[in-house]
Formats: C-alpha cells, structure tokens, sequence
C-alpha cells in the first residue's frame, strides 16, 4: 500500500504528484493492462525479442 505524508505547508497538487510518481513506479496499472488479455508465451518471446533488438539498434545509433 502506497502511503504519502503530506508535509506542513505543502500543497495538495506537489502531494498528489509525488503519490502519482510513487504509484507509477509500483508498476500496477501496466501489469494490470498485461492481465487484461491472455498472452500466448510464443507470442511474449517474440515481443521480448523485438523489444531487446530495438533497444540495440538505438545503443548501437547513440554510440556513433
């Protein structure tokens, strides 16, 4: 459970950003969204390897 303290003299908005901040970190909403449709595990493995050979082609550019 996420829980903020909100600081004397502090606004509602700057408490509110920080519980957003925290909350996206947890990672629930986007394992939530994963839940929400059946993912066959080929297809998952496909996904991961396009993810991982984007992530080095864009490595590989920000190098040169």
């Amino acid at each position: 459970m996420i829980q903020i303290n909100v600081k004397e003299n502090e606004s509602i908005e700057k408490a509110l950003k920080r519980f957003k901040k925290k909350f996206e970190r947890t990672g629930v909403l986007r394992e939530l969204r994963s839940r929400s449709h059946y993912v066959k595990p080929s297809v998952k493995q496909r996904q991961e390897r396009i993810k991982a050979s984007y992530k080095q082609r864009m490595q590989s550019i920000e190098e040169n």
